[in-house]
C-alpha cells in the first residue's frame, strides 16, 4: 500500500476515466457495446443558442433563435429552443438539445404528476430546484465535456404575496439565479445582454414598461445583432424568413407569438 501523497504514476495521470484503464489493461473488450474511449478530435456535439428573456408590462417575454450548430457547421436552421413545460412555465435551453429536451420531458412530467397526485400546483421554488437538481445530475456529463445545458427559466407566481412574473437564468452545476429585469445566455448571450442593458437604463422606456410590440422589437434587434458577431446565433433569416421564436408567460399562461405578427413588426421596426 503507497503511503498517504505518493505520487500518482504517469500512467495512471494520463488517463480520462477508469474505464479506460480497463482496457488498457485488457480487463474490457473493446466490442460494439463497449467501445474505446471517444476521439474527441472526431465528436462534435449539436449546440443550440442564443435566448433571452426579460419582463415588460405583460409579463415575460422569452425569446430564442432558431440555429442549432455542430463546430462550425449549421445542423439546423428550425430548432425550437423557447419549450412550454405548464401552463405557466417556460424553460428556454442554451448548450446541448439532446440533453434540454430531455430535461424538459422530465420536468413536465414531473409537474404533471405532482399537479395529479396533490391536486394542486407545485410551487414556484420548487419548478425552479427540480431544474436545478436535473442539471446538478447531469454535472457528470459536464465534467467530461458533454452533454452542457445553461437554461433560462420563467413562469408566473400565484402563491406570492405580491403575484407576478418570476424569471431565473442557471449556470451548468445548476445554481439558480432569480433576476428582476432580464437574462440572456449562450454563445451570443454578451451582445443581447448589452442590448438588454442599453435599453433597460437609456432607451425611451424601462423594459418592464413597454408594450407587447415594443419588447418584441426589443428582443429582435437584440438577436439580430448577436448573429453579427456570434455565427451560432441565427438571429433573423432575411432570405429563409426565419424569425426567433418568441412567447410570453402572462397571469392568463402562455401565448406564442403568431411568425406573421413577428414578421411585421421586425419590417416595421428593425429591417
Amino acid at each position: 500500500m503507497e503511503p498517504a501523497g505518493a505520487a500518482m504514476p504517469r500512467e495512471f495521470a494520463a488517463l480520462e476515466d477508469f474505464p479506460t484503464l480497463l482496457r488498457r489493461r485488457g480487463l474490457m473488450s473493446q466490442t460494439p457495446l463497449s467501445p474505446g474511449p471517444v476521439d474527441r478530435a472526431q465528436f462534435t456535439e449539436t449546440h443550440a443558442t442564443t435566448i433571452l428573456a426579460f419582463k415588460f408590462s405583460g409579463g415575460v417575454l422569452v425569446a430564442g433563435d432558431r440555429r442549432a450548430t455542430a463546430g462550425n457547421t449549421v445542423v439546423y436552421d428550425r430548432a425550437d429552443k423557447v419549450l412550454e413545460i405548464d401552463r405557466h412555465s417556460i424553460m428556454a435551453i442554451a448548450g446541448v438539445p439532446a440533453t434540454a429536451w430531455e430535461m424538459a420531458r422530465v420536468l413536465e412530467h414531473s409537474f404533471q404528476y405532482f399537479r395529479r397526485t396533490q391536486l394542486q400546483e407545485m410551487s414556484v421554488d420548487g419548478k425552479v430546484r427540480a431544474l436545478s437538481k436535473l442539471l446538478r445530475d447531469n454535472f457528470g456529463f459536464v465534467m467530461q465535456g458533454v452533454g452542457v445545458v445553461v437554461p433560462i427559466f420563467a413562469t408566473y407566481d400565484f402563491a406570492s404575496h405580491e403575484p407576478g412574473p418570476r424569471l431565473y437564468f442557471y449556470d451548468a452545476m445548476g445554481a439558480q439565479f432569480e433576476v428582476t429585469e432580464y437574462a440572456a445566455t449562450g454563445s451570443g448571450s454578451p451582445g443581447v445582454r448589452g442590448i438588454l442593458y442599453y435599453e433597460n437604463k437609456w432607451g425611451k422606456k424601462p423594459l418592464a414598461k413597454l408594450r407587447e410590440d415594443e419588447a418584441v422589437t426589443v428582443a429582435l434587434r437584440a438577436l439580430d445583432t448577436a448573429a453579427e458577431a456570434d455565427t451560432a446565433t441565427g438571429g433573423v433569416d432575411r432570405s429563409g424568413k426565419i424569425f426567433p421564436i418568441i412567447k410570453v408567460v402572462s397571469q392568463d399562461g402562455i401565448s406564442t407569438l403568431a411568425e406573421e405578427k413577428i414578421a411585421a413588426v421586425f419590417k416595421r421596426s428593425v429591417a
